[in-house]
């Protein structure tokens, strides 16, 4: 977080949709996000990791995500981010990041871009501990090798046909991309509250 003051109250993270809440409003994808929490998975140590961590005094209880539910690293990232805290009793709040501009000016990526899901976690009082965003490290490698073979054998794609191309090539990877989440967040927030 950038700034010395925040928007994101108790009283305003309270008013943040639960997964389920949101899943009943949203206007596409629906399947796809019910896919992916199906798809999803946090395993027993995992979880257990998690669990000490919130525990911990300071520790996160609350988690914010920021996000819109045509986005492919949304319907593909929240439902990671619901299992995480599911399997540690944090409590998710979910708002659409384009009728909640004040909170995604607190967290845009490299100070510019209104990337999502932004993931935000707070402690019970809502101290804002560390956040997350958009899609773990492995993703972008691999996202990179597959934009490079795309523009090498079919160079004259338009922006469209090579949108469908690069969806096509990554959608089996989102799986592997589910995984290296769980492990990335459980990392930034052992570092974070330095959990040896």
């Amino acid at each position: 977080m950038t700034q010395a003051t925040t928007v994101v109250t108790p009283a305003r993270f309270a008013k943040g949709l639960s997964f389920k809440d949101y899943l009943s409003q949203i206007k596409v994808n629906k399947d796809k996000f019910e896919e992916y929490y199906t798809s999803a998975a946090v395993s027993r140590d995992e979880a257990a990791s998690f669990k000490k961590m919130v525990a911990m005094p300071g520790g996160p209880a609350k988690v914010l995500v920021l996000g819109e539910d045509w986005c492919p690293d949304v319907y593909r990232g929240l439902p990671v981010i619901t299992k995480i805290a599911e399997a540690s009793g944090m409590e998710l709040r979910m708002f659409p990041r384009d009728a909640n501009l004040d909170i995604m000016n607190e967290f845009l990526n490299q100070g510019q871009f209104q990337s999502i899901p932004t993931v935000v976690f707070y402690t019970k009082d809502v101290k804002y501990i560390t956040h997350w965003i958009e899609r773990p490290a492995f993703a972008n490698e691999e996202r990179a090798k597959i934009t490079e073979q795309v523009k090498k054998e079919m160079p004259s794609l338009n922006d469209q046909d090579f949108r469908a191309e690069m969806r096509k090539r990554t959608t089996p990877r989102y799986p592997a991309w589910q995984q290296a989440t769980v492990k990335e967040v459980q990392q930034l927030l052992a570092k974070t509250l330095q959990v040896k």
